[in-house]
């Protein structure tokens, strides 16, 4: 209320009820959707940003209780003044309880009388404060004594400044009930002035902000932790990437082996992220020219997202690499890698498919576990290659794998990659769509272009997970 006006206001009048009503209705409509999409939210807590829409939510609610409790007191009007004078205080009889859905469920009032020493405190007040309604009204001098220390100046400068300087009261203090339990008082207030100008009364309207605040704390604390959650989701991206791209062979362009002489094969790969993830996945795919003129190509996923299954990959395709090069056969390199994943200390599951091609005699032996089989691609037509027996890495121990020997011809086109290639729960549509690209490959002169049809096929389709492509052109 501005300074200048006196101590005799007159009632506040009540609005129309029918506009107020149907405001009143609409917020009630309102509060009850959010409550229906909040009771649907995850509530498990694992997810930082889970917790932070939840708290939102929580926070909406209560602020759009506090929009229907002042919509109904506007609709109602003030509470009628009390009839007995103040100074009969020690003979008040205990408030009514509040209505439902009324701003008097939250919000008292106080005036503290300067000429007649008078204080008139409402019944909420008491409620709010937890004193006894036959307990007098406390001054000014006394409301700090319930008041936490700390927030005992904020307190006493905001009366100070109302009461000398006429200013205007509002703020927050914590004020500590009889039964021990803290609250979160909002204090509004207003100097009245007598008709010399010296301060006649001063009122003030306390209201219990306590699980606003609550809710308010909540949504700060969930997005802050949410903030530091995808902090730490992008160092782990960055590092995963990081050291995927240390491992793997490049892929923008052909894949060139160093000492080959007279190159037998056109390589080529690409690599292509999940699109609704963030996380590196653990899918690699790799060609590798060994000590006797022989071609390693393979290409295996590792179950699982992030830094701790791109190490996994990286320490499973050093194993691959280096159990190749010292001259190990695919199966028994399949059955070496099962055992390697099944002595880890974090078990895991991995697929993969392992080649051994030899140049000379053009002769591909390879050997898979639990993953899709290379399609053969010859004269315009294409093929999946029959799988020799040989269950998931990891899945169990002790298991043996087989081999099978396919001989290529000048021409032909090989194709490894992941599961993910082709999203889709049907494997053998999904080979179908890969294998129905034969004619453009028999039309491609280098296997990177064969990639590029690959990409133009599949690079936009949405993907849940990781995938990879790997390409060999015999070349003579």
């Amino acid at each position: 209320m501005p300074s200048h006006l006196s101590a005799d206001r007159p009632a506040a009048q009540p609005p129309g009820r029918g506009p107020v009503d149907a405001l009143i209705s609409q917020t009630r409509r309102l509060k009850g959707d959010v409550d229906a999409v909040r009771r649907d939210a995850p509530s498990d807590g694992s997810d930082p940003q889970d917790r932070w829409q939840r708290a939102l939510y929580d926070l909406a609610l209560h602020q759009l209780s506090d929009l229907d409790a002042h919509l109904a007191q506007l609709r109602d009007g003030p509470p009628p003044a009390p009839t007995a004078p103040v100074a009969q205080a020690p003979a008040r009889t205990a408030p009514p309880a509040p209505r439902r859905g009324s701003l008097l469920s939250r919000v008292g009032s106080a005036e503290w009388n300067f000429l007649t020493d008078e204080v008139s405190w409402s019944g909420e007040l008491y409620r709010i404060l937890g004193r006894d309604p036959a307990a007098p009204p406390l001054t000014l001098d006394e409301l700090p004594s319930l008041v936490l220390d700390e927030d005992r100046p904020r307190l006493t400068a905001m009366v100070t400044g109302c009461l000398v300087d006429a200013q205007r009261i509002d703020g927050e203090f914590r004020v500590v009930r009889p039964d021990g339990e803290v609250r979160t008082v909002h204090m509004m207030g207003e100097p009245v002035l007598a008709a010399d100008g010296s301060t006649a009364s001063m009122w003030a309207v306390l209201r219990d902000v306590s699980e606003l605040r609550r809710s308010e704390r909540a949504v700060s604390e969930t997005r802050d932790s949410l903030q530091r959650h995808r902090q730490r989701a992008q160092s782990e991206h960055r590092l995963a990437v990081e050291l995927q791209e240390a491992v793997l062979p490049p892929w923008r362009g052909s894949l060139r082996l160093p000492h080959q002489g007279t190159e037998t094969l056109d390589l080529a790969a690409h690599y292509l992220p999940s699109s609704t993830s963030a996380l590196i996945g653990g899918d690699w795919y790799d060609a590798l020219e060994l000590a006797d003129g022989q071609t390693l190509l393979s290409v295996g996923d590792l179950t699982g997202h992030g830094v701790a299954v791109a190490s996994g990959m990286a320490t499973l395709l050093g194993a691959v690499r280096g159990m190749a090069m010292a001259g190990t056969q695919p199966g028994q390199l399949m059955s070496l890698l099962n055992q390697l994943l099944d002595a880890t200390v974090q078990p895991a599951l991995g697929s993969a498919v392992c080649c051994r091609y030899r140049p000379d005699t053009r002769t591909l032996v390879w050997a898979q576990a639990g993953h899709p089989a290379p399609l053969l691609f010859r004269g315009g037509t294409g093929r999946r290659l029959p799988s020799p027996d040989g269950v998931l890495l990891g899945a169990t121990s002790g298991a043996v794998y087989a081999q099978a020997e396919e001989t290529l011809e000048p021409g032909d086109l090989l194709l490894l990659h992941t599961d993910g290639l082709v999203p889709g729960r049907d494997s053998t549509a999904a080979v179908n769509r890969l294998l129905d690209l034969a004619p453009r490959f028999g039309a491609a002169r280098t296997a990177q272009d064969c990639v590029r049809m690959v990409m133009e096929e599949f690079g936009e389709t949405e993907r849940e997970d990781d995938a990879c492509v790997l390409i060999a052109k015999v070349t003579s």
